[in-house]
């Protein structure tokens, strides 16, 4: 399901790697499976903001707007616990836990509950149906993670909208 795929390298920190594949991630959107018009041309407006900051800018971008304000962290479970809760970590290591047996890696050091990671999780379900059931468990904290973001006018808001849409319920019978 490459939106997913597409979303999860969006909304990583940005490389030059991903510059290089600008133009074929352009040319994917309007035959991406799974997406509507309004999510084509949120994707779209998302890349031709991004595509006009030099590589620099866009990791600067970047960084002030997750790294630095926690309210904006892509962390799931930064937004369902509090910050010393312990049951942060068992729920951090239940979803290792579920990738491994679904025989998803993840990166050494990299916490499964980390956005772009369970967007490239999703990208790997064979039905959509599959894909929104697992999203709907995290569509509240792209809710609030999209509304905190639209409160300073970050042009990622819309990317965590497309996020939050796919993981309603709703959708599914459709």
């Amino acid at each position: 399901m490459q939106i997913y795929k597409i979303l999860s390298l969006l909304l990583e920190y940005p490389k030059a790697e991903l510059r290089e594949h600008w133009n074929e991630i352009k040319a994917l959107i309007p035959t991406l499976e799974h997406t509507d018009h309004e999510d084509q041309q949120a994707l779209l407006s998302f890349m031709e903001w991004a595509g006009n900051l030099s590589l620099t800018e866009y990791q600067a971008h970047y960084v002030n707007t997750f790294d630095f304000t926690p309210d904006n962290a892509l962390y799931i479970t930064h937004h369902l616990f509090e910050e010393q809760d312990r049951e942060r970590g068992p729920a951090l290591v239940d979803l290792s836990e579920y990738y491994k047996a679904e025989g998803f890696e993840i990166s050494e050091g990299e916490l499964p509950d980390y956005l772009p990671l369970v967007l490239e999780y999703v990208s790997t379900l064979v039905t959509e149906i599959d894909v929104r059931l697992f999203l709907q468990q995290s569509a509240h904290v792209s809710e609030i993670i999209a509304t905190n973001l639209e409160k300073i006018n970050s042009p990622y808001a819309q990317l965590l909208r497309i996020v939050q849409r796919h993981g309603r319920l709703v959708d599914i019978a459709a």
